[in-house]
């Protein structure tokens, strides 16, 4: 199968645990989210314009955080309009974005971009709990 997800062409990653069924690579996780993102995961400021014809978008700090749980590596941020982060993962030399399909055609730079950590974007306690919903759900979908 052909992604069109940031990096999926080098994301080979393997994970480093076993806790999600089936999830062996950064593929495999973008598989799986697929059918749980939703408006209730999105930032809510972005929930008004989610759809699942774009499914990835306002999930990304949530699932690179996720993505980090089950292949370790480190979270990046690409400073957005407004302020806020992307943030995307790298695993070594793998760099990938398991939510850039949200920016079309936009091109991203993942170079230079400062490290995210996860106690600053949980700050946000409706980050956090987006974060927990995802995550038991992934649970929940890969027994």
């Amino acid at each position: 199968m052909q992604y069109q997800y940031y990096g999926w062409e080098h994301a080979d990653a393997p994970a480093m645990t076993d806790q999600y069924k089936g999830i062996k690579t950064p593929a495999d996780l973008y598989d799986a989210l697929s059918a749980i993102w939703c408006a209730e995961t999105c930032a809510p400021r972005m929930r008004g314009d989610w759809m699942p014809e774009n499914k990835t978008l306002g999930q990304c700090s949530i699932t690179a955080f996720l993505a980090q749980d089950i292949f370790g590596g480190k979270v990046y941020g690409i400073l957005r309009p407004g302020g806020n982060y992307h943030c995307y993962n790298v695993v070594g030399d793998c760099v990938f974005d398991l939510t850039s399909e949200q920016f079309g055609e936009e091109v991203l730079d993942y170079e230079n971009n400062p490290e995210q950590f996860r106690e600053v974007h949980f700050a946000k306690e409706e980050k956090r709990l987006r974060y927990e919903y995802l995550k038991e759900a992934l649970r929940k979908q890969c027994g």
